[in-house]
């Protein structure tokens, strides 16, 4: 990939705003594009349209939609936040759940924690899928002093109890695509040492015509059954809505993005091909840019000193940290759902320059509503509510002249601080109303208050992915970017101790400038019951062979040449008679003692 006569897109799609990084023909020529995410009455996709502009101010020809020609782009990277806004919101495909007989409640139950144990009234996440279909069907693991017929992919005996009846489960399975449910999770009891079963179902389901069927034991190959079927139904559910967003993104080019590599940041900071893009390694598709972005520019490897990313933008906040090597995390939860696939350890929290600001009950709330790209904060002047932009604005920490004109229900006026000012005395006159308020409050104070708010929510955020894990938070950098990250990154440093704010030559666009130096990676894995020692580890190794060669035969289809491809291998363990694993690399200290050490931190 080192045409350069070509243009190179690197694209972060967020909530609010659509970053572009675009190298240009030439040898060291770059443009940068920000655009809001959602602009119904300028334009139908801000991807598309950062592209086309560009192509536009670099050749000076005009292009019409749709007549974008791909011969002269190398290749788009893109992250995206549709996952995680589809799962949150609860927009995702109509999903049908088929599961072994007497576990149809299974995902339902969980594990039986209440999410917030104080609250005396449980409010339970409502479950992804629409229906459920329970099969007929029962294996069993043997035990290791019982003669074994059948070896599951484990190495575990197995024992077929009741095979399932396909006739039965293509009938009901017909009976779901009468309720226009097209998109099906298959999660049987033991599936991920024996998948036989889920092979057959989900052969029968292609055949009928479903869209999106989703095998646990392809999608997260573990043996527990829950996190496995959430993590399943979740990549049902999510899919058809990514699958939907890249069909419709290519036809904004004139051959469809034919003979252009076309790559999607995965959870986990890789990148994989458009085609191979799934829901459920797209959950963190967005920040994980940003701290590729960091990680690659600015930790400095001669001093090791961790640094903090703090990814302040017009939704949410995203912290992480990093010290070296990625921290991945392989069982999360988001929006009530358990997910086990290997994701960035990023937090995030509803505290963006969109979030909007509240005085409920005698109190500053700031979120976790936002106001989004449209209509925007008040400043918007698209009859937007008053939001966290418009509190710094307020107080000077923005500029109006260095915004573009691009708001107004014309989208052609500038920011409008008086408009933020007359809505922020609105709410100074409620709050000063209030009889518990001792003295009156100026519109500055006020202002700063929901700041301080803010600010103490993010700062409890960073604590979270450093102090609760055993590192000391002033002996690292603090890492500020994003598009709201420089109205708060010195307020943050103070309150937390931290003496030193590392601030990026691209810091607006960070995440999307991280997703041009990103790897592409292929992560395989497979099930395994071992214990670890000396021989287990020798047995392993062919396994271990057989995912390398697979993984590197993908990247070679795809034009990578084999020297270029570098293996990581990764074990996932615990101790025995315990429930709680972790993934280490072995690297140079073994895996036993990278187990040790990690449990130990």
């Amino acid at each position: 990939m080192t045409d350069k006569n070509k243009f190179r897109f690197s694209i972060d799609r967020g909530g609010t705003f659509t970053d572009i990084y675009a190298e240009v023909p030439g040898l060291s020529e770059f443009m940068t594009m920000k655009l809001l995410s959602d602009n119904p009455g300028s334009y139908s996709d801000a991807a598309v349209e950062g592209i086309r502009r560009i192509i536009e101010k670099v050749t000076r020809e005009k292009l019409s939609d749709k007549c974008i020609d791909t011969r002269q782009i190398e290749w788009i990277r893109m992250g995206t936040t549709l996952a995680t806004n589809a799962l949150l919101e609860r927009k995702g495909a109509r999903t049908g759940l088929v599961i072994t007989r007497g576990f149809g409640d299974l995902l339902h139950i969980g594990y039986q924690n209440r999410p917030d144990i104080f609250d005396l009234r449980v409010h339970k996440p409502k479950v992804l899928y629409d229906a459920v279909i329970e099969v007929d069907e029962r294996v069993r693991v043997l035990k290791p002093d019982e003669v074994a017929h059948r070896v599951g992919i484990t190495g575990e005996g197995i024992e077929v109890l009741k095979a399932p009846d396909l006739s039965v489960v293509q009938m009901c399975l017909k009976q779901l695509l009468e309720k226009n449910i097209t998109s099906l999770a298959v999660v049987l009891i033991h599936a991920y040492t024996f998948p036989e079963h889920e092979k057959q179902i989900g052969k029968i389901a292609k055949s009928l015509g479903f869209e999106q069927v989703s095998l646990s034991h392809e999608i997260m190959p573990s043996i527990r059954i829950v996190s496995r079927g959430d993590t399943t139904v979740m990549d049902a559910y999510l899919t058809p809505k990514i699958m939907q967003y890249i069909t419709s993104f290519k036809q904004g080019f004139l051959d469809e993005l034919q003979g252009c590599k076309v790559l999607f940041m995965q959870s986990f900071g890789g990148l994989v091909d458009a085609g191979k893009f799934t829901g459920s390694k797209a959950i963190l598709s967005g920040p994980a840019g940003g701290v590729v972005g960091y990680a690659m520019t600015c930790f400095n490897r001669e001093t090791g000193k961790g640094v903090i990313g703090f990814d302040m933008g017009g939704t949410s906040t995203d912290v992480s940290r990093y010290a070296g090597e990625y921290e991945i995390v392989h069982e999360t939860e988001m929006g009530g759902i358990r997910i086990q696939a290997p994701q960035m350890h990023i937090v995030t929290v509803a505290a963006g320059g969109g979030s909007r600001l509240f005085y409920e009950n005698g109190r500053f709330q700031v979120g976790p509503e936002s106001t989004g790209a449209h209509p925007g904060p008040v400043c918007y002047c698209k009859g937007g509510s008053l939001s966290l932009t418009d509190a710094n604005l307020v107080l000077g920490r923005l500029n109006p002249d260095f915004f573009p004109c691009i708001f107004g229900p014309n989208y052609d006026q500038p920011l409008d601080s008086q408009k933020s000012r007359q809505a922020m005395e609105q709410l100074c006159l409620k709050i000063n109303e209030d009889a518990s308020i001792s003295s009156k409050m100026s519109v500055e104070e006020v202002a700063l208050g929901f700041i301080e708010v803010a600010n103490e929510t993010m700062a409890r955020a960073i604590r979270q992915i450093s102090v609760m894990r055993g590192y000391d938070i002033k002996e690292h950098v603090l890492v500020c970017f994003g598009g709201a990250g420089g109205q708060h990154a010195c307020s943050l440093a103070r309150r937390l101790g931290i003496s030193r704010v590392l601030i990026h030559r691209f810091a607006g666009i960070l995440s999307a400038y991280g997703l041009g130096l990103a790897d592409v990676v292929r992560e395989v894995q497979t099930p395994s019951a071992e214990k670890l020692n000396y021989d287990s580890l020798a047995s392993l190794e062919p396994r271990f062979q057989e995912l390398e060669e697979k993984a590197v035969k993908e990247l070679e289809l795809e034009g990578f040449s084999s020297d270029k491809i570098q293996p990581y291998r990764y074990l996932n363990l615990r101790y025995d008679g315990t429930s709680t694993a972790m993934m280490v690399q072995a690297g140079e200290r073994g895996y036993e003692k990278a187990f040790l050490e990690a449990h130990i931190q």
